[in-house]
């Protein structure tokens, strides 16, 4: 954690904050936002989350090294709209995490920001209130409660990082990061991505396009220095070593990809690239047509892949909820439980899902050379 906040000097003209920066009318500023430090400080992570972190982050990155042969299954709502009903969800997740800890290593999707195509509601971090305004200041800190209340489930968080400028409120509480089919092109992400202390997975383009998540790969594994916003505020220059435990997700586009034959296709491309780590599949997005209810589906198919002995299928990523399908965001009142994004799986079918894939972990260990023992306690 970083150190006491240091309060960012802001340039001012006539009581105008960043006046200098946006002179005209092309830009209406609100006011500065508070540090990532001072939200740090107002929702800490304490020791003993600090220490949950970073043995989830070990034991996400062994699966991707193959070192761990269990099943990575990042699971939950396509974005977090209403953190009550998140918590319960958590709470539900968990302990099915812990019946399957032998073979599964599940993972909550904690998404708190959502990319657009064009407008819509940009998830919590932005409207947390779902009224159609912006109000960045209270989303931050809403949603830096709820990571906290999240994490103290006892699950890996996992996060799509969508702005980069706002990662560092929220990076040390993630275990597993995604840049999305939007972002997975973008040199600020991919930058981001080379210093992020935890596995990234980069999904493939819109259209289905596999190559440039590869690309994503390789740029994210290599050092860079890019700008960025340190835990006190100050704009800062910031040196990311590389990171090699990024890898690619497989989410459909065009047409689904979640089958053998594009899963074996991606796999040789990812070796032909000289980075050859494995895939996850996500069962949603175009790999089920954007129907909640054919991930299910997906999930069988993937199943009998690893059932069958594929040591390159690192795992799977489905968006579920407590209840079925989604509502639009302006609906009033908004359904308990249900998303206001993508469409999700009710959790009792969720359950149903992580039993196969459990099971298919299991009889995969029983084809494969055992690995080397994870660490007692993760």
């Amino acid at each position: 954690m970083a150190g006491p906040a240091v309060p960012l000097e802001l340039p001012a003209i006539a009581d105008e904050p960043l006046a200098l920066a946006w002179p005209d009318d092309s830009a209406r500023v609100l006011g500065p936002l508070p540090t990532p430090a001072e939200l740090a400080e107002r929702f800490p992570r304490g020791e003993r989350l600090r220490a949950q972190v970073t043995g989830h982050r070990r034991a996400v990155r062994e699966i991707v090294d193959g070192a761990d042969d269990r099943l990575l299954v990042i699971v939950g709502p396509c974005s977090v709209h209403d953190p009550d009903a998140a918590l319960q969800y958590a709470h539900e997740l968990a302990a099915a995490a812990a019946a399957h800890d032998r073979d599964l290593l599940v993972v909550l999707r904690a998404y708190l920001e959502k990319p657009r195509t064009s407008v819509g509601w940009k998830g919590l971090l932005h409207d947390p209130h779902l009224a159609g305004r912006e109000d960045l200041a209270e989303g931050l800190a809403i949603g830096r409660e709820f990571l906290v209340r999240a994490a103290n489930s006892g699950l890996p968080l996992a996060y799509e990082f969508v702005d980069p400028f706002l990662a560092p409120y929220v990076l040390d509480l993630v275990s597993w990061g995604a840049l999305g089919a939007r972002t997975v092109a973008s040199q600020p992400h991919r930058q981001l991505a080379s210093a992020l202390p935890m596995p990234v997975g980069m999904k493939n383009g819109v259209t289905g396009d596999v190559e440039v998540a590869i690309a994503a790969v390789r740029a994210a594994r290599a050092p860079h220095t890019f700008s960025a916003l340190a835990a006190s505020g100050v704009p800062s220059a910031v040196v990311g070593a590389g990171n090699s435990a990024c890898h690619v997700v497989l989410r459909g586009g065009a047409r689904p990809n979640y089958d053998a034959a594009s899963v074996g296709a991606a796999l040789d491309e990812l070796r032909a690239a000289g980075v050859g780590a494995g895939v996850v599949v996500d069962a949603s997005h175009g790999n089920s047509g954007k129907d909640h209810r054919r991930q299910p589906g997906v999930v069988e198919d993937v199943a009998a892949q690893v059932a069958a002995g594929n040591r390159g299928l690192l795992g799977v990523m489905i968006e579920s909820f407590l209840e079925e399908g989604n509502q639009d965001v302006a609906a009033r009142p908004l359904r308990y439980g249900v998303s206001v994004t993508d469409g999700c799986l009710d959790w009792p079918t969720t359950a149903r899902c992580l039993d196969v894939l459990a099971e298919a972990a299991r009889r995969r260990r029983n084809t494969s050379v055992r690995p080397r023992a994870r660490p007692v306690g993760l």
